[in-house]
C-alpha cells in the first residue's frame, strides 16, 4: 500500500509496533535542544508522536521532555491501529491524548503541529514512497514546524534521522552511544529509508560514512582519554570537508549532523 487513502480513512499501513521505554531519548534530546527556540516562539505548541506503536511509552516520554522546553506544550499520539489507540487511553493526561490516524495527521480542531516525530515508521515502505510521505507530513506543519523522521535500534543506542521543515529536508543526524561504538559506519544499518539503500560506492552518504570511519581511525590515540574525546576529535576533523551543523556541544552527546544536500541520494532534490 502506498501513501494514498480514501476520504475519512487513515493513510498508511500498520507497523510492527515494537517499542521500549527510552528508545527515542537521543532524538528527543536533540529536538529539545535544536528546535526548542522555535517551539517557544509559536503561539500554540502541539507536537505529534506519529506511529508510537504497541505501547505509548514514547509519547509519554516526549511530553515530559518537551515540557522542559515549554510547559504548555501538548502531545498527540497518532496511531493507525485503532486497538493501540484504545490501549493507550489510560495513559492520557493533561497535555497528552491519543487519536486514530496516519499520515493525514488528524489533530483535534485541525491544529497544525510545531513538531511531528515519526520514528521507525517508514522502514517497511519502499524508498520511492518516502518523498510523498515527507511532503504530506510537511504540509501539515505549522510555519515554524519540524518533521523528524528516522530509525533506531531496539534500545536506542544507534539512531539516524532526517530533519525537515515545511520546505523539505534540511539535515541528517547520526547519534550513538559512544561506549558501544566500534566504528561510525556501524550506524549504516539504522539509516532511514531514504538513505539505507544508498550506502554504496558512488553515493554521498557512503562517502560520508567512509570519511567518518577514517577520521575515527585517525583519532585512535585519543581513545585513552575516552570514547567521547575520540569522537569529538574525529568529528572536528570531518568538519574540514563536510558541511556539519552544530558544534562541540552536540558532538559531546555522540552526535554529528550534516546538511541534507551533502548526503542526499544522487538525483534527489
Amino acid at each position: 500500500m502506498g501513501v494514498r487513502g480514501t476520504r475519512g480513512r487513515a493513510v498508511g499501513v500498520v507497523t510492527r509496533g515494537t517499542t521500549n521505554p527510552n528508545r527515542l531519548r537521543r532524538m528527543d534530546r536533540w529536538i529539545a535542544a535544536v528546535h526548542g527556540g522555535a517551539m517557544r516562539r509559536e503561539a500554540e505548541a502541539v507536537a505529534v508522536d506519529l506511529g508510537y506503536g504497541a505501547a505509548p511509552w514514547t509519547a509519554v516520554e516526549l511530553l515530559a521532555r518537551l515540557r522542559t522546553v515549554r510547559d504548555d506544550v501538548r502531545v498527540v499520539g497518532v496511531e493507525i491501529d485503532s486497538a493501540r489507540v484504545e490501549a493507550a487511553r489510560p495513559y492520557e493526561r493533561e497535555g497528552l491524548v491519543f487519536v486514530h490516524g496516519g499520515f493525514e495527521v488528524p489533530l483535534p480542531g485541525g491544529a497544525r503541529p510545531v513538531l511531528i516525530r515519526a520514528a521507525n515508521v517508514l522502514r517497511q515502505y519502499d524508498e520511492g514512497e518516502v518523498r510523498a510521505v515527507w511532503e504530506r507530513l510537511c504540509s501539515r506543519l505549522a510555519p515554524g514546524g519540524l518533521l523528524v523522521e528516522g530509525t533506531c535500534d531496539e534500545i536506542g543506542r544507534r539512531h539516524v534521522w532526517v530533519a525537515l521543515g515545511p520546505e523539505g529536508p534540511r539535515t541528517v543526524t547520526f547519534a550513538t552511544r559512544l561506549g558501544s561504538l566500534e566504528r561510525p559506519s556501524d550506524l549504516a544499518e539504522r539509516l532511514p529509508k531514504a538513505l539505507i539503500h544508498r550506502n554504496v560506492a558512488g553515493e554521498p552518504v557512503h562517502a560520508f560514512l567512509r570519511d567518518l570511519d577514517r577520521a575515527w581511525a585517525a583519532a585512535a590515540p585519543f581513545a585513552s582519554l575516552g570514547a567521547r574525546q575520540r569522537w569529538m576529535r574525529a568529528v572536528g576533523d570531518l568538519a574540514a570537508d563536510w558541511p556539519l551543523v552544530g558544534g562541540p556541544g552536540r558532538w559531546r552527546q555522540g552526535e554529528v549532523t550534516v546538511r541534507w544536500e551533502a548526503v542526499a541520494p544522487r538525483g534527489a532534490a
